[in-house]
């Protein structure tokens, strides 16, 4: 019998998903259009302060779409902790609420062994409307705290994903190949300048199964993939400092990220300190959402 004329196997799949990803992704050919024209705010170069680039899943049916969404801080002297705006308004889920809680478990672990934990800070989701239901940012935010403490800036082309434990140990997390091909979409709309990438969970390594462009600029040193296991090694790509870690004095070696960090702390506890022994007020704002809670248990 003569040799069959029908395409391969491998070439029908491989079709039929270019037509599925064809028919899906006109939402995220418009989110590209808006970050390359500046109307949703994504940096891809340069550094910043306090503001880091997450990663997202919109599911859109059975397809899969990743986006990066900016993440900021604020911080203060104060007590209130880490006050999750998402939450305030309604628009954070309680898986994300409780990654949220996890990161104000990590700071006092690290950092108020020695001293009040006096920290105000303001956490939030820029240009979000959709809310936000995972805790696969925590990590993110983390970065994003540390560097407004430390006064410390980020590099903005690297996005990063994952959630943290309190001891600071970077957990896996769902949709890892859709976040990064996601991004590395926005990078490419924009401009692609060698330095950009995403850092991943060490564990999601397992799970890559990225698009042959994206393995392609890995492989060219385009496009950059960095796996970690703590904030420590995450820190660090990010911001080109050593993280630093307690001598046998319990104190950071200067020169490092915990050594910033540690003395703005100990800085807003002086602070606190000598406001109240003048005579001063704390500030006492009770969140929304706490004296909704508050209301319904009376």
């Amino acid at each position: 019998m003569p040799p069959s004329s029908s395409p391969p196997l491998a070439m029908l799949v491989d079709a039929g998903n270019n037509e599925k990803v064809y028919r899906s992704n006109l939402i995220q050919e418009r989110i590209q259009e808006m970050i390359v024209r500046g109307t949703l705010l994504i940096d891809t170069v340069g550094e910043a302060v306090g503001q880091v680039n997450g990663l997202s899943i919109v599911i859109l049916g059975d397809y899969l779409l990743g986006r990066p969404s900016r993440i900021t801080t604020s911080v203060r002297p104060g007590r209130e902790g880490i006050t999750d705006i998402e939450r305030e308004v309604e628009l954070g889920g309680p898986i994300h609420s409780k990654g949220v809680l996890i990161l104000s478990g990590y700071l006092a672990q690290k950092y108020a062994q020695d001293k009040p934990l006096t920290l105000a800070a303001r956490l939030v989701f820029e240009q979000s409307y959709e809310g936000v239901k995972g805790d696969s940012a925590s990590s993110t935010e983390l970065y994003a705290i540390l560097s407004t403490l430390s006064d410390l800036p980020i590099k903005q082309g690297i996005a990063f994903t994952g959630s943290v434990n309190q001891h600071g140990e970077v957990q896996p997390i769902g949709g890892v190949n859709q976040k990064i091909e996601g991004f590395f979409d926005v990078c490419k709309a924009t401009r692609m300048t060698g330095e950009q990438g995403v850092i991943i969970p060490q564990r999601n390594m397992q799970n890559l199964m990225l698009r042959e462009d994206v393995v392609e600029a890995v492989k060219s040193e385009k496009f950059h993939i960095w796996a970690v296991k703590t904030i420590y090694e995450g820190i660090e790509i990010l911001t080109g400092i050593p993280p630093g870690e307690r001598d046998s004095c319990g104190r950071f070696p200067k020169g490092t990220v915990n050594y910033s960090v540690d003395q703005r702390l100990r800085g807003f506890a002086e602070c606190l300190k000598q406001f109240r022994e003048a005579g001063g007020a704390e500030p006492t704002s009770t969140p929304k959402s706490r004296r909704r809670s508050n209301h319904k248990n009376k």
